[in-house]
Formats: C-alpha cells, structure tokens, sequence
C-alpha cells in the first residue's frame, strides 16, 4: 500500500501527540507509543521500528528546551551519551534489517517493561539528599567520569538503532542507578542524548529501506505539541508522582504491547 487511508493517518497523527507526551514525561523516546501504534494501522514489525524513528527527534528536541529552561538538563552527560550512542546506534540499524521482526517487537515490550521496574522500584537520590539536607549535611553528587559514559553510550544507542525506540529507554533507568540523579533530570538529560541517537538511527534505518513516510509525517506533526505538553507537565509535577506516573504508564504499555505480540507470534 504506497498511501495510507484518511483514517489511518489521522491516527497516526493522534497516536504522535501520545508519543510526544511520553518523550517528554518519561525521557524515552516515545517509540513506546508510536511502534504499538503503527502496527495497528497496518506496519510490518521493520517499517514500525524504522518509521518511528523521525518523529523521536523534533520530541526529543522540544522537550530537551522546556527542560533545560527549567534547569534539569546535564549538559555534559546528555552530549557525551548521545555523540558516542551516534556511533552504535547506526551500528543497530544496519542490524535490525538481518532480525526477525516480531523478535524485535518482543525484546522492545520486554525493555518497557524493565524500565518501568527500574522506575517504579527507585529510591530517588533527591528524597535523600533533601532528608540530609534538613539535617543540617550537605550532599555532593560527583561529576560521572567520561569512561563511565562511553559503554553506557554505546549500549544506548545501539538499543536505539536495533529498536528504533531512541535509547532513552536504557539511559533514563541507569542514569539513576548509576549516576545517582533524581528522575527529572534523568528524563531531561536522556532527552538530548536521545535527539543525537535518532539522528543517527534514522540514517541507518534509511538507508536499509525501513522508513515509511505514509506513517513518519503524521507521526512528526503530532508529536512536538504532544512534546510540549508531556514536558510542561513534567516540569511541574512533583517527583514522586511522576515517578508513579511514568512507571505506571510504561507498565501498562509493556503488558498489553508484550501481549499482542506474542499473540501474533503464537
């Protein structure tokens, strides 16, 4: 089918707004949302995993401004993450087009739902910093070394690539874990790092024939006000319901995306 249907675009479109407020909220790309969504209107498993991918970038972008405005964003984590996640998640991409794609679409349901674990299970570093604090103790969380960076990158952007879910999936739970930081500066952080991913991604995905503008275009005209929304919320909320919030959503969209694809696949 070289033209989608009035109805299918439409839903795209909708389905874009959801994922830009995902991106947004939850630092992850968004691709959680459209993939499933695609692949409702009629997308091979490869096409929804390429297709996805253009619209991860003017999200990531949008929600990278607001957050930075507000002062969330680490600059130097984000920018080393997402140059070094360029590399590999080219490398995913190339990948992807020799991977069984209902496989793909199976791995992607099982790392939402690791990432809503990790989220929902966190201790978040500012709840002991600020019990600390009203201590009368000051507490100083250490730069991340660059060698730290470096697999963490890697890692991320080949998730990105392979996945087209744009790495912030991987980045948002370890940037916690490992870096120590509190939920909303790992979101707004994982948000730049996952603009350079994508851009990166969408080459790979390209170039191996994945993309299909049909269902690109109007995922890319609802995602930036989706974005706009997700990030204003975010901004606003206080962490530990956003914690809730963002656990809770990736969990529900976990199931049911694991679910249907191991119906299909059964």
């Amino acid at each position: 089918m070289s033209h989608l249907l009035t109805w299918q675009a439409a839903f795209a479109a909708l389905v874009g707004v959801g994922s830009g407020v995902l991106s947004a909220l939850a630092g992850v790309g968004g691709a959680v949302v459209s993939t499933p969504g695609i692949r409702i209107a009629g997308a091979s498993p490869l096409v929804a995993v390429g297709s996805t991918v253009p619209a991860i970038i003017p999200a990531a972008i949008t929600g990278s401004i607001r957050y930075s405005k507000a002062g969330l964003v680490d600059w130097r984590v984000g920018l080393w993450c997402g140059s070094i996640g360029m590399v590999s998640a080219m490398a995913g991409a190339i990948v992807s087009d020799h991977v069984d794609g209902t496989l793909l679409m199976i791995l992607t349901a099982v790392l939402v739902l690791w990432s809503s674990s990790s989220v929902l299970l966190r201790r978040d570093p500012a709840t002991v910093e600020t019990a600390l604090a009203e201590q009368g103790e000051r507490v100083a969380t250490p730069p991340a070394p660059v060698i730290a960076l470096i697999p963490l990158g890697l890692g991320a952007g080949f998730v990105a690539g392979l996945l087209g879910v744009g790495g912030g999936i991987v980045l948002v739970p370890t940037f916690g874990r490992l870096l120590h930081m509190p939920l909303k500066k790992t979101i707004a952080t994982s948000l730049v790092a996952v603009a350079a991913m994508s851009i990166s991604s969408l080459a790979g995905h390209i170039a191996e024939g994945h993309v299909r503008w049909e269902y690109a275009l109007p995922l890319m005209v609802g995602v930036v006000p989706g974005a706009r929304i997700g990030s204003r919320l975010g901004v606003r909320m206080p962490d530990t319901a956003m914690r809730r919030v963002v656990g809770g959503l990736l969990l529900t969209i976990g199931t049911i995306y694991l679910i249907s694809e191991l119906a299909q696949a059964f």
